[in-house]
């Protein structure tokens, strides 16, 4: 090939081979001198890298003295800089791949093509999701499996400090550190490739939301063993639940089960801060809750939790990622693949399984009967038709609302118990796909200081349990009092019969009635619609939302 990539005309070239990235900006801003694939300065290397190089100033200072001129404010373009350097010098192109992957500190999936070898594809990956797509007269390279789903199902996963040589026809997996040929397994991907198509909705987010009673159904079929291998960790070891984002808000809802069904206080971490407050030990068991099991901080914190003596546990959605395959136990919650940046089919089943973790662990521990847990059983396999119902049924007064008051620029989200947690996650996706303001508290912190901010421009949506939870939903019921005594707004989601609050609430809208057990769960997913109408009602681009980014493809 003469060139691989210009970026100022269009390349009328057909080839049998490309790489490319959608990237969202980490160093430098988003702008078309930033974008990869990076060139070396002879234009013989052509790289795009998932991940941050830690050390790209050293490097880039260096070149820079070495006659090298950069042309973008990147982190990736000390990379083909370096293969041009170290290529001048072997001559051989995996030498200097190998050498140049040597001097990289941080984190990377890197693919690389060259001129010198026209009809192969190189890559590595260290602590960055990797892997192949085993076709029978193609490769594919991607950072998930859905870069090549439609293609091929067969998946070779790369794991850290090892890189592949591609050609059409072969390929081969080495050790960067030792050069030391690796066989690896193929994965078969069981995902049906048309679950990673919008099939007739206008966005994945949509899509995946009216996905969820089929996911609580998949959530359901979890393996039983599975499940009572993590129970028997937890009834002889100190729980830590772990998960950074919406994951640490869902670990915050396990905590609340696990207290309220088998009378154990396990304590939720953020992914991010475990390392600061964990006194973890041979007696300890991390549960990691991850969607694509290649989270870098929660890997971490396992790493660390591992270094310790302790036991670790996962519940990841994907099948071969790294999480799944460093734990002691995993746990694979099934929901299939889950597009939009925005989690919430995946979250959703996260709690159905961690419910029913707390069933099985209370069954075994005797703080629940057999009669007890085929009632809460019972409760969990009836929600799919109910939540399907919500959806064809309410979501119109959702829509509704949603684009009346698109413009409010601050939201507060209010729960108490379970429904606290719940208020978190709610708002998180405000925030992340309509940019909106929106904080998430416990109903309690009002009076200590919150209630000072309440007026005409901070508008509150209240999460009220049935009220057959007596205490909670009284306590519940007397925030939403405080904040309608300052003229607030209230948005109450709740189970009352129509009009029965109608002077109580500005708006509200009314859920079926359901047992306590499936209330918290069906008011998130009318606070997940909530957020998507806002978003399409404000013209957000809800499935790639700014600055927010999911499992990068390259590919």
């Amino acid at each position: 090939m003469e060139e691989f990539y210009q970026k100022d005309s269009v390349l009328r070239h057909k080839s049998h081979m490309g790489i490319a990235h959608t990237r969202w900006a980490t160093h430098g801003k988003v702008t078309r001198n930033n974008t990869h694939p990076m060139m070396s300065q002879d234009k013989a290397f052509a790289v795009v890298h998932n991940g941050i190089i830690s050390n790209y100033r050293t490097l880039k200072s260096q070149l820079e003295k070495e006659g090298v001129r950069f042309l973008s404010e990147t982190d990736t373009e000390v990379v083909p800089h370096l293969l041009q350097k170290f290529y001048k010098q072997t001559k051989n192109v995996e030498k200097a791949f190998v050498k140049t992957l040597s001097m990289l500190e941080g984190t990377y999936a890197v693919v690389m093509i060259t001129q010198y070898h026209p009809d192969t594809i190189f890559c590595a990956r260290k602590e960055s999701p990797l892997m192949l797509g085993i076709g029978d007269e193609i490769k594919y390279v991607g950072s998930d499996f859905n870069a090549f789903i439609d293609h091929t199902k067969n998946a070779v996963i790369i794991d850290d400090e090892e890189y592949a040589i591609l050609t059409r026809d072969r390929y081969v997996v080495k050790n960067f550190l030792t050069g030391e040929e690796i066989v690896k397994p193929i994965t078969r991907i069981e995902w049906d490739s048309e679950t990673s198509k919008k099939g007739g909705y206008p966005h994945y987010m949509l899509k995946e939301i009216y996905e969820q009673p089929q996911t609580i159904l998949n959530a359901l079929e979890v393996d039983e063993k599975a499940l009572d291998d993590v129970a028997e960790f937890m009834t002889k070891r100190n729980t830590y639940l772990v998960g950074v984002g919406t994951t640490f808000y869902v670990a915050k809802y396990a905590k609340y089960i696990f207290a309220r069904l088998a009378g154990r206080y396990f304590s939720s971490i953020s992914s991010d801060e475990f390392i600061a407050l964990s006194p973890v030990d041979r007696d300890s068991l991390v549960l990691a809750i991850s969607q694509s099991g290649e989270t870098y901080d929660t890997i971490t914190a396992l790493k660390h939790a591992q270094s310790k003596g302790a036991k670790t546990a996962a519940i990841v959605n994907v099948i071969g990622s790294t999480l799944s395959r460093m734990v002691d136990r995993v746990i694979l919650q099934g929901s299939g693949p889950e597009i939009c940046v925005i989690s919430t089919k995946a979250a959703l089943a996260q709690m159905v399984i961690l419910t029913t973790l707390a069933m099985r662990l209370a069954l075994k521990t005797r703080k629940m009967t057999r009669k007890q847990y085929n009632e809460a059983l019972a409760t969990l396999h009836e929600m799919p038709e109910i939540i399907g119902n919500v959806l064809n049924e309410r979501s119109g007064f959702i829509h509704r609302i949603a684009n009346q008051y698109k413009n409010i620029k601050h939201w507060l989200y209010l729960g108490r118990g379970m429904y606290y947690p719940v208020a978190l996650e709610s708002a998180l996706k405000m925030k992340e796909v309509a940019y909106i303001h929106a904080e998430g508290m416990p109903g309690g912190f009002l009076k200590h200081g919150t209630l000072a901010m309440i007026d005409s421009d901070i508008y509150s949506i209240v999460f009220m349990p049935p009220a057959t939870e007596k205490e909670l939903y009284e306590s519940t019921l007397s925030s939403v009092a405080e904040i309608r005594a300052r003229s607030g707004f209230v948005l109450g989601i709740h189970f009352d019969e129509r009009g029965k609050n109608r002077d109580l609430f500005s708006e509200e809208l009314i859920l079926p009635s359901v047992p306590p057990l499936a209330a918290p769960l069906l008011q998130l997913i009318l606070a997940q619609l909530f957020a998507y109408f806002t978003a399409t009602s404000l013209k957000r681009n809800v499935d790639k939302p700014r600055s927010l980014a999911k499992s990068v493809t390259v590919g």
